[in-house]
């Protein structure tokens, strides 16, 4: 990811621009939070539990978010639960595997660090990375039980919905103490630092008000608290999965071609939506862009818009120009000898990648690749025009390519026509 300077702060309602936006879903008193988000400036967290060992693209609306409160004048505390990520908040299918904690940590430094482009760490609004695992790991037992415990009614604990759920499968004492250690992480911010604000999806919404009452039963606050909506698809999916998996933000585990293709492929019922909620553009050009959608819906302007903002944000200029590049190459509109390995391999792992130990003729290239289904169709494009091999079209079934040809000594690059592709590299 890339290093980011935050733009000057913005002077208008950032409540309104929330709630234009639809960020706000849940909050503990509307007007109070009207007054400290429209404030001066506030100290606030969100909170990342390191239950992988990268955030994915579902993580995008906190991390969005706080960037945008940090632009209006706050001053943000990301915290990595090195605590709360070695228990688990409690899910209604089943209970959580516990990752050892020497993995635990490793994660967490590396969610650090993925953390840490989103927002500016110098300034009046200094952001601040904290780390749960600083003051609960110096808890002993009988002080978590007397000093935190005592404050939380177990009748209200069990109302909550993900443990009813799991009452008659079973849930270990472990996955029902969460709640308690979660609050306290908005009872230590807000002593350690003036943290009064605290924001999550909506699926924590029973932890973050039982932070917000856990304060005030110490005698602290008063502190408020709101939630993102969840974001969904239209079609039912879940938001951040392809065929292959959830899409994350380390580039060793989603590349960023891959990133930018998942942008580019959302839906047009979904795309103005996500507009709404991840870009930095003004109400102005995101109203122009879904009217472009509805409008002219096959020039995806709105997603080009998404993929590009996305991918800059999370993986730098450097890399988007990489993908743009590309995106044009492999279909005909660019040079593929500028493309990185690495951006090229991806790209074709995205497309279909097949291994081969050796050189065979053009048509069972295409074959074997899957861009036709048979040695008879294979010939029957190349005969016809509608076969290219980097880019450059081939007029013989027969032909063998040279191994003078292949891209990063390795790759090549197969086309049917202007839109289907594929790649092959060549093992030996």
């Amino acid at each position: 990811m890339t290093d980011s300077t935050l733009p000057p702060v913005r002077r208008d309602s950032l409540t309104d621009d929330l709630r234009w936006r639809g960020l706000l879903q849940d909050s503990t008193d509307p007007d109070e939070l009207r007054t400290l988000l429209d404030g001066p400036g506030a100290a606030f967290y969100v909170g990342f539990d390191p239950t992988a060992p990268s955030l994915h693209v579902g993580h995008l609306m906190q991390v969005t978010t706080a960037r945008r409160l940090q632009l209006a004048g706050h001053r943000p505390l990301l915290l990595v639960g090195g605590a709360t990520g070695q228990i688990g908040d409690p899910k209604e299918s089943a209970e959580r595997t516990l990752n050892p904690p020497e993995v635990v940590a490793s994660w967490v430094q590396r969610i650090r660090d993925q953390l840490a482009p989103f927002v500016s760490y110098t300034g009046d609004h200094a952001a601040r990375l904290v780390n749960n695992l600083d003051w609960t790991g110096e808890m002993s037992v009988v002080e978590f039980l007397r000093d935190v415990g005592k404050h939380f009614p177990v009748n209200r604990m069990l109302a909550r919905e993900v443990v009813r759920a799991r009452l008659e499968s079973g849930i270990s004492f472990t996955e029902f103490s969460y709640q308690l250690l979660q609050a306290n992480d908005f009872f230590e911010l807000h002593r350690r630092h003036g943290c009064q604000l605290q924001f999550g999806g909506s699926d924590q919404w029973g932890n973050i008000t039982a932070g917000v009452d856990y304060v005030r039963r110490r005698g602290l606050g008063p502190v408020q608290a709101f939630t993102t909506p969840l974001v969904t698809r239209s079609d039912g999916s879940k938001f951040g999965k392809t065929e292959g998996g959830a899409i994350w933000l380390d580039p060793e585990m989603t590349s960023p071609y891959a990133f930018y293709q998942f942008w580019i492929n959302v839906d047009d019922r979904d795309v103005g939506r996500y507009l709404r909620y991840f870009s930095f553009r003004s109400r102005e050009e995101l109203e122009e862009l879904e009217k472009e959608t509805a409008e002219r819906p096959a020039s995806r302007a709105a997603q080009r818009a998404l993929a590009e903002e996305l991918t800059t944000l999370v993986h730098g200029e450097r890399e988007m120009a990489q993908v743009v590049a590309a995106s044009q190459a492999l279909f005909g509109r660019g040079s593929l000898d500028e493309l990185s390995a690495v951006t090229l391999r991806a790209a074709l792992t995205e497309a279909g990648l097949v291994r081969l130990a050796d050189l065979p003729d053009v048509a069972t290239l295409f074959k074997e690749s899957g861009l036709v289904p048979s040695m008879k169709e294979a010939r029957r494009v190349i005969a016809e025009g509608g076969a290219y091999v980097n880019n450059v079209r081939v007029v013989a079934a027969d032909a063998v390519v040279s191994p003078a040809d292949l891209l990063h000594d390795r790759y090549l690059v197969l086309r049917r026509g202007k839109r289907s592709f594929a790649g092959v590299e060549v093992e030996s």
